[in-house]
């Protein structure tokens, strides 16, 4: 055979390509594409009468500019942005404390503790909020007579109960339960450091603190930066906590209301709030721009600079 008459012999078509990717593509396009554009679609109508009516942009500008619409959108917002910034400031820090305490080869039962740690995880939100609503309760909890046990008693309030403590005491309660995700993704990264490398600082004359802040924590980075990105997205998706401890209408006033609930209250509507599918619709598509430009931010000016190292 002559290698002109080889090119023109057409190669089959790939069909075990279908057959194994078929399957998944079909859930993901049926479960996740078209749900997300159909939301796409339905934020740019408007239902009057039983009809929906093309209204384009209208309903953006009215969520964000409507005096009925524009306090509670800005309100869910801000509230979002400090429940993301407690996560990032409290709970990814100590995740790294954590990975980087267990990681030490001369700790003791540290597959003990890395489980007790990691264990809320795995635990349903609904339990977690009821069980910290028991808690901090000031009529039948134990946090009171606790902090009167180690001298702290008159630091105790209802921190559930009050505007300006509300928000924060949840997102330490989510704190609690989530931050064995980071420790476990850091500490994975950390036992993946090859020995020789921290050998060698240690012989150059290196501390264990200038060994994690020169050799390790530069290795370690990508990870950091993955888990702020899963931090991110996480928070402005944070619904379950919220809707458990105070409900759907995140009280009091509101203080503890974020994006999910208010897409809650918007799309299906509560007690005297009528629900709206086109303004709900609305009020999803924002909360997936403003993920979508988050995480393309964080990839563009962050990631991209984070040089990375293959072991």
């Amino acid at each position: 055979m002559t290698p002109s008459n080889q090119h023109d012999e057409k190669k089959p078509f790939p069909w075990h390509l279908v057959f194994f990717l078929g399957p998944g593509l079909l859930i993901y396009v049926v479960f996740s594409v078209y749900p997300l554009l159909d939301t796409l679609v339905l934020s740019l109508y408007n239902e009057q009468q039983g009809q929906s009516n093309f209204v384009g942009l209208q309903n953006f500008i009215t969520l964000i500019t409507d005096d009925t619409w524009s306090q509670a959108f800005w309100n869910a917002l801000g509230n979002n942005f400090k429940f993301f910034a407690i996560h990032m400031l409290v709970q990814n820090p100590i995740g790294l404390l954590l990975a980087v305490l267990l990681s030490t080869p001369k700790l003791r039962l540290s597959g003990t503790y890395r489980t007790l740690i990691f264990m809320p995880t795995m635990l349903s939100v609904v339990i977690i909020g009821f069980v910290w609503q028991l808690l901090l309760s000031p009529i039948w909890g134990i946090s009171e007579d606790f902090l009167y046990n180690i001298g702290l008693g008159q630091y105790f309030d209802a921190w559930l109960g009050k505007e300006g403590s509300a928000l924060i005491t949840l997102a330490f309660i989510s704190v609690w339960q989530f931050v064995g995700i980071p420790m476990m993704l850091i500490y994975a990264t950390l036992l993946n450091i090859p020995d020789d490398i921290v050998d060698a600082s240690v012989v150059d004359g290196a501390n264990s603190f200038q060994t994690f802040w020169h050799i390790k924590l530069p290795l370690i980075l990508p990870t950091i930066a993955m888990v702020s990105i899963l931090t991110f997205v996480a928070n402005f998706n944070a619904f379950e906590l919220i809707y458990a401890v105070k409900g759907a209408l995140a009280g009091p006033n509101f203080s503890t209301d974020l994006m999910g609930t208010f897409f809650y209250r918007t799309f299906f509507g509560f007690q005297l709030q009528q629900g709206s599918a086109s303004m709900g619709a609305a009020v999803a598509t924002l909360m997936f721009l403003i993920i979508l430009v988050g995480v393309m931010l964080f990839l563009f000016f962050i990631q991209r600079r984070i040089q990375r190292f293959q072991f």
